[in-house]
């Protein structure tokens, strides 16, 4: 859906109840990975974007793929490699053969939901020209700033960054990503499902033969955005999420706590799951649920924290733990 087009009147309970069914066409392709099924939506209502790591295999690609299949919105998907270009990414000038003159050509950042698969496995240089798009739904080429279609998200995946040829995201472009969802190797039970699935004949390249069918539009995600707007938030609740980030930032194992962007990240992840839960408040339980997708990756380690094995996500769950949850 582009800005010109006119969003049609959608109401409320309709908006909800077919994003809500997002859940389960994605859950006919993907098996067991329902925290990071649970980001996604998050983000798609509140108009951010997802980073989503995890070891290969454990279907960070085929999630995206499936949640695409699942909305009938306009997608586009980059490899991202050492030798990828940012004007391979945002688009460039070019000059057409039939008249000789300079025209822009898009890149595949003009799309509703673009999947950035593998972005740590390019240079810091091509990662950086997400940064524009992400944070201001525009694009800038040759001294023009072009708008990005409506709505826009983009769900990047990435290997842990132990593992060979991958470039670790700038702290500047990981603070964009409003949340990061780990995919964990699933469940043995799942893992069962999984291979029962392909021992079926399922193909992970079709998911619209597994029968992943589109159940909401671009007009539910615009309508869902507003709405998310109207979630009211207490000032107890209000006070909780700047005592976490506050809390965060005196830990001795960290060197960098959460910013006032962070704190603003988690307060809008959780008006968009107080509204996905049909709710019109948020609630402190609604704030722990999202805090470490949108709070553990803004965080930086002190080096001497790092040599003795500490975690980020050991520290972040004892500054969760330290602030008093309001009732």
């Amino acid at each position: 859906m582009t800005q010109s087009e006119t969003i049609p009147y959608v109401s409320p309970d309709a908006a909800r109840e077919r994003l809500t069914a997002v859940r389960a066409e994605v859950a006919k392709a993907v098996v067991g990975q329902d925290a990071a099924v649970s980001g996604l939506l998050v983000a798609l209502v509140c108009g951010g974007h997802v980073l989503m790591e995890g070891v290969p295999g454990t279907a960070k690609t085929l999630l995206v793929r499936s949640l695409s299949a699942a909305l009938s919105v306009e997608t586009r998907r980059v490899q991202f490699t050492p030798d990828l270009m940012p004007g391979d990414i945002t688009g460039s000038m070019v000059v057409e053969s039939s008249h000789g003159s300079l025209t822009f050509r898009e890149g595949p950042v003009f799309t509703n939901l673009l999947l950035a698969d593998e972005i740590n496995r390019t240079p810091p240089k091509t990662q950086s020209a997400l940064l524009e798009a992400m944070e201001e739904g525009q694009v800038s080429v040759d001294g023009v700033t072009r708008p990005l279609p409506k709505p826009f998200l983009v769900a990047a995946t990435q290997n842990p960054i132990e593992y060979e040829g991958v470039y670790p995201l700038p702290e500047a472009q990981l603070d964009r990503f409003l949340l990061k969802v780990v995919l964990p190797v699933p469940e043995r039970s799942d893992e069962v499902q999984i291979l029962t699935r392909h021992a079926s004949g399922f193909d992970p390249r079709d998911v619209a033969a597994a029968g992943v069918t589109a159940v909401a539009s671009g007009a539910d995600i615009e309508a869902a955005r507003q709405l998310v707007g109207s979630v009211q938030v207490s000032p107890e609740v209000t006070g909780y999420i700047v005592d976490i980030a506050r809390a965060t930032r005196e830990s001795p194992s960290l060197s960098a706590g959460v910013s006032p962007r962070g704190a603003t990240a988690l307060l809008r992840a959780a008006r968009a799951w107080a509204w996905l839960a049909g709710r019109d408040f948020v609630t402190p339980d609604d704030v722990k649920s999202l805090s470490h997708a949108a709070l553990a990756h803004r965080l930086a380690l002190r080096p001497e924290a790092e040599l003795e094995g500490v975690q980020v996500s050991q520290v972040l769950s004892s500054a969760i733990g330290a602030v008093p949850v309001p009732r």
